[in-house]
């Protein structure tokens, strides 16, 4: 019994496919999105009160809703930007929700997901949001500056354009210097560098990459986890680059199939979450090595991996566990959705002691 438990603290039942679930900073709410059976998009506001979720207010829009993050917004508006199916951008006051106060026709397909950075008191620098759409294309986003993107990331003349499934935002340590991470369909990790406009590093995983995310946004990159389709992920040492082997990484199989999403601890970035497609969570901890660098004979620095630890694994569901986000501010405190249209709100205890 020293191990963390995950408990379920409370579970409900919703009549429309759920895609993504975020907490709302500073309070003890969260909103799901999806879409209806109609095609239509809608946004849910829950609390939990009493031992129980309680619906706060519901949103309905034209169009489905795919994917949402509240990460380029202050914590004085808490804006929750959206990516949906037809390509568009949007940023909601969840308190007048009728228009958005931000939106942008962004890509011609649809928006897979979507980071941000710079909002909620994380990263330095301009509040900016990451879409990454069927399109093929990645494209950065400066919510004060209207319809255009500040970057776009796109396949080279000849290249064939690529589903991306993953964004995710790190290495934002000083008002200059912010990295963005892309994960594509045929297994490719593009790690951009928004301060040179240039490809910094790229990878092939041989199976679509579903999840990424950087431990933390707000620091030198330390590490970066990867999810991938056929129940492998992969976590890298960001830290030191080598010149032709790139970032050292692990890999590690888990949950029996995809693996649909990771989500670093806010509270401790060592520990992550990563979620199944046959409805588990599994938790891990990452050890460091001894040493981080070695010296290779041609005098270059190889970073030097860790290991893995399975702190607990639970099954919650029959179907994907598609969205999942730590609570902010509660240690432990954790909300999920699933393909069965069920939205979770669970407890982790014991994560103070590690």
């Amino acid at each position: 019994m020293d191990k963390p438990q995950i408990i379920l603290h409370a579970h409900k039942s919703l009549n429309f496919t759920l895609f993504d679930s975020k907490w709302i900073p500073t309070s003890a709410k969260f909103v799901v999105i999806g879409n209806q059976p109609k095609g239509s998009g809608t946004i849910q506001i829950y609390e939990v009160s009493h031992g129980d979720v309680d619906l706060v207010k519901q949103i309905d829009k034209g169009v489905s809703l795919k994917c949402c993050t509240f990460a380029a917004s202050s914590l004085q508006q808490r804006y929750l930007a959206t990516g949906d199916f037809e390509g568009k951008v949007s940023i909601w006051n969840l308190e007048e929700p009728a228009l958005p106060v931000y939106s942008a026709k962004g890509h011609k397909e649809i928006i897979n997901a979507i980071d941000g950075v710079g909002g909620l008191g994380i990263g330095e620098g301009a509040p900016e949001l990451v879409t990454g759409s069927r399109d093929g294309l990645v494209k950065v986003w400066d919510p004060r500056q209207k319809n255009d993107p500040v970057a776009t990331m796109e396949p080279g003349e000849g290249e064939t354009k690529r589903d991306c499934w993953a964004v995710a935002f790190g290495h934002a340590f000083n008002v200059h210097d912010r990295c963005v991470a892309a994960g594509y369909d045929n297994g490719d990790i593009k790690l951009f560098d928004l301060r040179k406009m240039a490809l910094r590093w790229e990878h092939n995983l041989h199976n679509g990459v579903v999840g990424i995310e950087f431990d933390r946004k707000d620091i030198d990159m330390n590490k970066m986890v990867a999810t991938t389709l056929e129940s492998k992920f992969y976590v890298y040492d960001m830290r030191t680059q080598h010149p032709t082997k790139g970032f050292t990484s692990l890999s590690e199989k888990a949950h029996k199939s995809t693996i649909w999403c990771v989500k670093h601890l806010p509270q401790n970035r060592d520990i992550f979450m990563t979620t199944g497609g046959t409805g588990t969570l599994n938790l891990w901890k990452y050890n460091y090595p001894a040493k981080r660098i070695v010296k290779t004979e041609e005098g270059n620095e190889l970073g030097v991996v860790g290991s893995l630890d399975l702190l607990q694994n639970t099954a919650l569901s029959t179907q994907p566990i598609s969205s999942f986000d730590w609570s902010p501010d509660k240690p432990g405190l954790c909300v999920c959705t699933a393909f069965d249209q069920t939205l979770r709100v669970l407890i982790t205890t014991k994560l103070n002691q590690y």
